[in-house]
């Protein structure tokens, strides 16, 4: 039986996993300023307040979705305190440790760690293509070690790198979180929708980091940030909570986990393009080969096979 889906909802699913994964490179890179002016714990917990004031209507139950199981309540807790709390955390304060190139590094690793988790517990078959998609892009960005780190020009990027083993260190858990977030996600799409994914999942982020929120809000000048980091907070909190989020549980119904995985490959690449653009950082010729390198894995895991 012939369970492939159709070739235009195949390309928009994979649009939906791209532009998801693209979202959230842009949106680390452009965090930077609010992590100078935001505790990182005060900056989650406005993150998902503001998302969940923005879908409320997206949490009540359609007619025709079955009522969550225990099962299925504790795959939406664990998909949001590993792939949603957990990632935030982990990466935020891995950049701010390491450098920008080692985290790359580490990052490229995702596709990997995607399809390893996608077979141990889906028992998803990883084609010989996928494999090679998966090197490309481990490899393209691997290639980010050898060349020079760029300069950092960007408020509050911290060039001496006081403790980079520790940032290494929860720069490769936030893979593992995101590793987890893809593998749970293909299991929750088979129950819920993406809408209410999104939105159960946000409300739990919000749940785990209110005690600490509160905490440093209580203690925190809310009068000192300017009226631009007050419109970048809310389009990354809309962003992070809501739009990727939707993009990428739209597009895991119809790719399986460890193809999936391999468009994680857009999260360092779209943060090195907007540091790029936006942050003023240099690109070299070394690492333009190795954005394209790792696109070329992208290409290999999305070129439809042929039928017999």
């Amino acid at each position: 039986m012939n369970t492939a889906l159709p070739a235009p909802g195949r390309f928009v699913a994979y649009g939906c996993l791209a532009l998801s994964m693209s979202l959230v490179g842009s949106y680390v890179a452009l965090s930077k300023p609010l992590v100078v002016a935001f505790p990182v714990l005060l900056l989650a917990w406005l993150r998902f307040g503001i998302a969940a004031l923005a879908m409320p209507h997206w949490l009540r139950r359609p007619s025709d979705e079955p009522a969550m199981t225990a099962r299925t309540r504790g795959l939406v807790f664990l998909e949001s305190f590993l792939g949603n709390f957990m990632f935030s955390i982990c990466m935020l304060f891995g950049v701010s440790l390491t450098s920008a190139v080692s985290a790359g590094v580490i990052m490229a690793s995702i596709p990997a760690v995607v399809a390893l988790t996608s077979w141990l517990f889906l028992r998803e078959r990883i084609t010989l293509r996928i494999w090679i998609a998966i090197a490309c892009a481990a490899l393209g960005i691997g290639l980010l070690a050898f060349a020079p780190a760029p300069a950092q020009t960007h408020p509050g990027s911290d060039a001496s790198a006081p403790l980079p083993w520790l940032g290494n260190l929860l720069v490769f858990c936030a893979v593992l979180c995101e590793s987890a977030y893809a593998v749970i996600g293909k299991s929750l799409t088979g129950r819920l929708g993406p809408k209410r994914i999104s939105s159960l999942i946000n409300l739990w982020g919000f749940v785990l980091s209110t005690p600490l929120g509160i905490w440093f809000a209580l203690r925190f000048d809310f009068g000192a940030v300017s009226l631009g980091l007050w419109g970048l907070l809310i389009v990354y909190a809309l962003a992070a909570s809501i739009w990727t989020v939707w993009l990428w549980m739209t597009g895991l119904k119809g790719v399986p986990a460890s193809q999936a995985g391999v468009f994680t490959v857009m999260l360092p690449v779209s943060a090195a393009v907007v540091g790029v653009l936006v942050l003023g950082e240099s690109l070299s010729m070394l690492q333009v080969c190795a954005f394209a390198l790792a696109l070329l894995g992208v290409v290999l895991a999305t070129w439809p096979s042929r039928r017999s």
